[in-house]
């Protein structure tokens, strides 16, 4: 049994809004909603607990995605008036497309507030046997989203002061967050996984980025972020090629990303999409050093269609080739819900998955 996160069987962090919720969401307001929203958290922390998970998120039942709700809360950023981005989703029924506002960065980039401190402070008090995880955005995704035209050149002339008070504004959230009573905080980080693919890259050299290197860019400034981390926190990252109502939107194996991400990266775990050919082998986990854990995301989220154990195990076994398999533990690809819309399966389907993950990590490993 591993004394700290991740542990054996985990998961991502964002599950199926209720219905119940999701009706408040469209009809309450204020401290109506909240007590709506403690309510469905309690319940959901509840489930996690009873299949067995020893860490629970609250679901990111209080946004309505996993990233602009926080973005959006850090000084200086804001959304881009009358405009929107696009990004393009795939599925194997065609195309879809999620038209976010855009942001823009129009002053210094600030921790203004404590982002999520009550929701962390609700879920760390319902907790009774799970640790509780808090899910983030990396700072690469303020970024990533808009690039160089997203900065105001007025307020930034130099982008490394861009890239200093980005860095910052995490640290002092982190230093914050933990402060509350947070041991478990996750980067969610899609633009690591993105730079694999060259359609991704080809689109950000054509605005003006270095694609080839960006990456070595997001985690000198992941490492900035987490240079005062608090003693006893542990921290991973996310990494996915999009999740949006059972879609998708890069391919390509880790290659790209693997020496510098997983030998430079100062983070404690990796959480990696391997639920279809799409994330490429598992070859570039021989880049791991020892003593850094890999979380296998080896079931999907965007069907139903529950997984046999003996696939996972055999999966397993296949990644132990390039990766100790003391360093490995097991989850989901994605969140259940990195919207509010969510993916296309039930919530039944989705807590049968989870205790999938359980039962083989059990088996595997002996205790999760």
């Amino acid at each position: 049994m591993r004394t700290a996160p991740p542990f054996r069987a985990d998961h991502v962090g964002s599950l199926l809004r209720p219905a119940e919720l999701l009706g408040a969401r469209e009809s309450l307001k204020g401290d109506e909603l909240r007590a709506a929203e403690d309510a469905a958290v309690r319940e959901v922390v509840r489930r996690q607990e009873e299949i067995g998970l020893r860490a629970a998120t609250d679901g990111e039942f209080r946004r309505a995605s996993w990233h602009m709700d926080f973005i959006y809360r850090l000084g200086g950023v804001g959304q881009a008036d009358g405009e929107r981005i696009t990004v393009r989703f795939h599925n194997a029924a065609g195309d879809l497309e999620f038209t976010p506002a855009a942001l823009r960065v129009t002053d210094r980039i600030r921790l203004s507030e404590t982002i999520f401190a009550d929701d962390f402070a609700f879920l760390r008090d319902t907790v009774t046997t799970a640790v509780p995880k808090l899910t983030i955005p990396s700072p690469s995704m303020v970024h990533y989203r808009g690039g160089p035209a997203a900065i105001d050149p007025r307020v930034y002339p130099d982008v490394e002061e861009f890239w200093h008070d980005l860095s910052a504004a995490y640290a002092e959230q982190v230093r914050r967050i933990g402060a509350l009573g947070c041991t478990y905080l996750q980067f969610d980080d899609t633009s690591l996984a993105y730079l694999n693919d060259p359609a991704q890259r080809a689109e950000l050299a054509a605005r003006g980025d270095d694609a080839e290197h960006m990456h070595l860019r997001y985690i000198k400034q992941i490492n900035a972020a987490l240079a005062g981390k608090p003693a006893g926190m542990t921290v991973t990252t996310h990494m996915c090629r999009g999740n949006f109502r059972s879609s998708w939107a890069a391919s390509g194996g880790y290659d790209h990303v693997a020496e510098a991400l997983f030998g430079e990266l100062k983070v404690d775990g990796f959480f990696l999409e391997y639920d279809d050919e799409r994330s490429g082998g598992f070859e570039p986990l021989r880049y791991v050093p020892p003593g850094k854990m890999v979380v296998l995301g080896l079931v999907t989220t965007k069907r139903g269609e529950l997984e046999s154990k003996d696939t996972l195990k055999r999966r397993i076994d296949e990644a132990a080739k390039f990766v100790d398999l003391d360093q490995l533990c097991l989850s989901p690809q994605c969140g259940f819900s990195s919207t509010v819309e969510g993916n296309e399966l039930t919530a039944e389907q989705q807590f049968a998955k989870l205790r999938l993950i359980v039962e083989t990590a059990e088996e595997v490993w002996g205790a999760i």
